[in-house]
């Protein structure tokens, strides 16, 4: 089983990665993974999406991707939905090819009014893509990032059933 972190800020260093890669680790425990986890941090990427020559690190980032038996995708809510710089990447991916992925969509957000993105903006791009999205998204508060360990607890607790079991039935398909 491998796990993989995207991270959709386009500012290197951001709340959105510290966040994504902390609700990785506290989700891949929850699930009894016990190896190391990849992370393409997509600020790192942003200048080599957008210019019409293939670059290997693109490559590379979308293979571990679809790869990806768990895939967590984080993004700051701009504008009231995921970063055009994620889109950008996930755009690059063929219908489909995330077929054999678990995806768990997270959403940083500075107002509540944005919550709902999460189900109704990221989830059906995951979905779009083939993931299984067996949960709700997490749409976190920037004001709760304090007290993380105990929102990522509570949260990881009611998704990780259906994750365990979302990754069972797929690899008994």
């Amino acid at each position: 089983m491998s796990i993989v972190t995207v991270v959709g800020n386009p500012r290197a260093g951001s709340r959105t990665y510290d966040v994504a890669v902390q609700a990785t680790q506290t989700i891949a425990r929850r699930i009894g993974h016990e190896g190391p986890s990849e992370i393409v941090d997509l600020s790192a990427l942003a200048p080599l999406l957008f210019v019409p020559e293939a670059s290997s690190a693109v490559e590379a980032a979308l293979d571990l991707v679809t790869q990806a038996s768990v895939l967590v995708v984080a993004s700051p809510t701009y504008k009231g939905t995921y970063t055009g710089l994620l889109k950008t990447f996930l755009d690059r991916l063929p219908g489909g090819a995330l077929a054999s992925t678990v995806a768990l969509p997270l959403l940083v957000m500075g107002d509540a009014r944005h919550a709902l993105a999460v189900e109704v903006h990221f989830r059906p791009l995951l979905v779009e893509l083939g993931a299984t999205v067996p949960t709700p998204g997490l749409a976190l508060l920037e004001s709760d990032i304090p007290g993380l360990d105990a929102v990522l607890g509570r949260w990881a607790g009611r998704v990780a059933p259906q994750v365990a079991a979302a990754l069972r039935e797929g690899a008994s398909a």
